[in-house]
């Protein structure tokens, strides 16, 4: 077992007992990352950062100044956060010559600021516009848990981030969420992923794709990791967090949309997830949630928000040369915004807010809906890459799910539990209206600890 194979919290015990050094743990990071067979995890390594950094948490642990669990940790960012001296690339290479950020981003400051080691920028989706996570440009990283022989999709867009938790290279990396960014890659890899209400976080220094739906999150090892994380990109000070007896979780499993067109093994593992917990003591009911369906048909009628908001940000690129440097995918894709008029767009945002309203009502203040977080698991990548009309096809499938909680402007994590087709890992997500992350999280640990 490599220490980048170890939770957060298992690394944590050990460098503040003096047993691990946080600079024999950078370094063994490195070493771990560079000897890997797929070197398009990683974009670009920070070492000169990442031995200042650990030196520093090597003082401060010798003289009994931790900054706490966090403090000497190695941590990988998501190709859209900017980090001090370099260009922010978005996972495009025609971003590669802009100039250098002179800060870093908020939440990369506030996990400095807990003493994390930040070791590099993981691949990703170009402009994070795809749940797949295939990139021309840099390579798509290779799902650790693929069959022999096979490359399985690693999920996107941030998907240097869960393969680079999954393979063991680090202990946790922070991604972002627009329609699926975090848990997608997180469900297809065996690893937890945490998808935070829209502005639990600042977004400050975050490179947008479409600002009324981004929103940011960590992939690790445990939920007790993703709290740990949470309170430190708030700059608060961790605390324990209340875990409520399964007997008094109300879990709503979702009758309308999350099931459709499912694969059965995927169907399986999440049912037998579900006994376990209604053994256990936990209440649980299935109910339709029309909520769900008339955001599928305002997308039909209107167009979708994050294609429209995505152009929006894009829309110099797309009329100068640079498009050609593109992926003709995300172009494609990107492109759909500009059919979207002002009246339309309007006329979504309306619509999002009152569905909001009405499914925070029907949840109520303490339900929790528990359905498969991906209605399969991860698909060959090589098919993909050579038919265009499958590629947007098993997207559209792969987003569906995960796209309605940030159209609600809700708050989930995804859970490993179990496998489907090809021994590979099925997700279980839990999710909740917006403002509701203490609670989540607190329940998808109770969860965690059951499944496990």
């Amino acid at each position: 077992m490599t220490m980048g194979s170890k939770s957060i919290a298992q690394l944590s015990a050990l460098l503040q007992n003096g047993a691990l050094d946080p600079v024999a743990l950078m370094e063994e990071t490195f070493a771990a990352i560079e000897s890997h067979s797929d070197q398009t995890i990683f974009t670009y390594l920070l070492k000169e950062r990442a031995g200042k950094e650990a030196e520093a948490s090597r003082r401060r642990i010798r003289e009994g100044r931790s900054l706490g669990v966090l403090d000497g940790i190695p941590i990988a960012w998501k190709d859209l956060f900017a980090v001090e001296g370099l260009p922010t690339t978005a996972g495009s290479q025609i971003l590669q010559d802009t100039k250098p950020e002179v800060h870093d981003a908020a939440v990369v400051r506030a996990l400095t600021a807990a003493g994390t080691v930040s070791v590099g920028r993981v691949n990703m989706s170009e402009f994070a516009f795809s749940g797949l996570g295939i990139n021309p440009h840099f390579g798509t990283p290779r799902n650790p848990a693929s069959p022999e022989g096979e490359n399985r999709l690693p999920g996107g867009s941030s998907s240097g981030s869960a393969v680079a938790v999954a393979a063991g290279l680090v202990p946790a990396s922070i991604g972002t969420d627009t329609s699926g960014s975090v848990r997608i890659p997180a469900a297809f890899n065996g690893v937890v992923g945490y998808k935070a209400t829209r502005g639990r976080y600042s977004m400050e220094g975050v490179f947008p794709l479409a600002e009324s739906l981004d929103s940011l999150g960590p992939l690790c090892r445990t939920v007790q990791d993703a709290i740990w994380l949470d309170a430190a990109m708030r700059n608060v000070v961790s605390t324990p967090v209340a875990r409520p007896s399964l007997s008094d979780i109300s879990f709503i499993i979702p009758d309308t949309v999350m099931f459709d067109d499912a694969e059965p093994e995927v169907v399986e593992a999440f049912e037998l997830s579900g006994e376990r917990l209604a053994r256990a003591g936990a209440r649980i009911r299935r109910e339709a949630l029309p909520e769900f369906t008339e955001i599928f048909e305002l997308m039909a009628k209107y167009g979708s928000l994050v294609t429209a908001e995505a152009y929006h940000v894009h829309r110099t690129r797309l009329a100068s040369s640079l498009v050609e440097q593109m992926d003709p995918r995300v172009v494609k894709r990107t492109l759909l915004g500009k059919n979207v008029s002002l009246s339309d767009y309007l006329e979504v945002l309306a619509a999002r807010k009152w569905l909001m309203a009405s499914f925070k009502q029907r949840l109520g203040p303490d339900a929790i809906l528990l359905n498969p977080t991906l209605p399969h698991v991860a698909c060959p990548a090589e098919p993909l890459l050579k038919d265009d009309e499958l590629f947007f096809k098993v997207n559209a499938k792969t987003l569906r799910n995960t796209l309605i909680c940030n159209f609600l402007d809700g708050c989930a994590i995804s859970l490993p539990c179990g496998v489907g087709s090809a021994g590979l890992p099925v997700g279980l997500q839990l999710s909740a209206s917006g403002g509701a992350d203490d609670r989540v999280l607190a329940v998808a640990a109770v969860v965690e600890q059951l499944l496990r």
